[in-house]
């Protein structure tokens, strides 16, 4: 694998104020540098890996609660691969003239998204408008974000370093309880928390840890994969894998545009706004962690353009049979772990689930990944987006308003992440608002930011 010079400082956006001599600031490829193609593939699989349980967590709820067969089940999460990878493509790279520019142009992956779900049994069963109701409704909705991306640059200067470092800090937090439960063996999963889940897990844990700390530069930035794929191994004998879902899967399947009908009724796009107006909240915080453990200096205008995207990304997918899409999160505690920025490396692992879409015997090989696997992988990742977030608050002057604003955004955040019934009761876009702990943790840090005046 090629190596690359060590250097805080690479590519025309990276962050010309990060120059202390410290090496958890040093990547082994920047966002702009492009790494040997062996590598490119292994570090784009990698990201894939890490993903992919929630790439394909989505379309199996919307095809459960559609009452989908086998068939139509399996084709719905081809569509989900196809539209992740395609929009992962255009947000990592960035395309279309500067006023009207989709995707912020830094490494990230997309996927469908679990704010939607919600809105989508209401639409399907309760309206009555059943999956062609969803698709139309999710697809209207698209359009809304898209039409307030172009108010995003505005509201920008609401977001000063301590807001910014507090959602950074609990984004990482309120994921650490999907890595447990991904530990625990999946929720619903009949042994749910039996100790040899947590055996399984530890062990790809020490596997990553062991391996990101003292593996040369070459092995390091896949210390991640290298730990999945070991422990996934390890399962095998252990009769942990099931392969026979891996023989019903077909060879090829092939992307049909409208297969399951759509219906444009203006009643079956209200209950999505709500998730539309998290997500804009959700993908401002992912971008601004993503600039974070990058090293690159983000515009005001490249994170609308990353909201755009998104909404982009939530059009086409309803078309292909797909639901909408989000900025994931994951992505954002892989990079500073393996030291890897790389715009290259996203946009091969967008290439990587397009090509998985197309053939649901290799996708169906990853999909039954035990979960205590991802785990220990988990623990990890999302722990470094935690530092990172508080990282970037040790730069801020803890005076009594700035921890005020922290003490509170994260509490709310915690909150509402560990209780959700709490907030369950609250009435239309007000309830949607606060349905995520980051949605609702980023709100109390934006406001107390404006009430609450800067200390002379």
């Amino acid at each position: 694998m090629e190596e690359k010079m060590q250097h805080p400082v690479v590519g025309s956006r990276r962050v010309d104020h990060l120059k202390e001599q410290d090496d958890s600031l040093t990547l082994n490829y920047g966002i702009e540098d492009t790494p040997d193609f062996v590598t490119t593939v292994v570090l784009g699989f990698q990201n894939v890996l890490t993903a992919f349980g929630g790439l394909v967590a989505v379309p199996l709820v919307i095809a459960g609660i559609a009452g989908f067969g086998v068939t139509d089940t399996a084709y719905m999460i081809s569509a989900a691969l196809l539209v992740s990878g395609i929009v992962s493509i255009i947000q990592s790279k960035g395309f279309g003239p500067k006023k009207f520019r989709v995707g912020a142009g830094i490494p990230t992956i997309m996927g469908t998204d679990f704010g939607f779900v919600g809105p989508a049994n209401a639409v399907i069963n309760t309206m009555g408008g059943g999956i062609a109701g969803y698709l139309g409704g999710t697809m209207m909705g698209a359009l809304i974000e898209i039409g307030l991306s172009f108010f995003v640059k505005p509201l920008m200067k609401f977001f000063p370093p301590v807001v910014t470092g507090s959602v950074i800090a609990l984004m990482g937090m309120t994921l650490m309880p999907v890595a447990f439960e991904w530990v625990g063996g999946g929720v619903g999963a009949a042994n749910f928390g039996d100790p040899f889940n947590l055996i399984i897990a530890s062990f790809v844990f020490l596997i990553v840890l062991g391996i990101n700390h003292y593996g040369s530069k070459r092995i390091a930035p896949a210390a991640v994969l290298l730990g999945i794929v070991i422990g996934y191994l390890v399962c095998i004998p252990l009769g942990m894998v099931d392969f026979s879902q891996v023989a019903q899967a077909q060879w090829f399947a092939f992307p049909q545009l409208f297969k399951f009908g759509i219906n444009f009724d203006l009643k079956f796009a209200i209950p999505f706004v709500a998730g539309y107006l998290v997500t804009i909240i959700e993908t401002v915080g992912v971008m601004q962690t993503i600039g974070e453990v990058t090293q690159t200096k983000l515009s005001d205008e490249d994170i609308a353009n990353g909201v755009r995207a998104d909404g982009v990304g939530s059009f086409i997918g309803p078309a292909l049979g797909s639901g909408p899409v989000a900025t994931f999160s994951q992505n954002a505690g892989l990079i500073p772990l393996t030291r890897n920025a790389s715009r290259s490396v996203a946009i091969a692992a967008g290439v990587i689930l397009m090509l998985m879409s197309f053939f649901p015997k290799f996708a169906t090989l990853v999909s039954i990944m035990p979960m205590p696997v991802l785990g220990g992988a988990g623990i990890l990742m999302f722990g470094t987006v935690a530092g990172a977030g508080i990282k970037s608050l040790s730069r801020v002057k803890m005076n009594n308003r700035n921890l005020l604003i922290v003490s509170s955004a994260i509490g709310v955040g915690l909150g509402v992440a560990f209780r959700p019934e709490v907030v369950a009761g609250l009435p239309g876009i007000l309830g949607g608002l606060f349905s995520s702990g980051i949605s609702a943790g980023t709100i109390v840090a934006l406001v107390l930011n404006i009430l609450l005046k800067e200390e002379k």
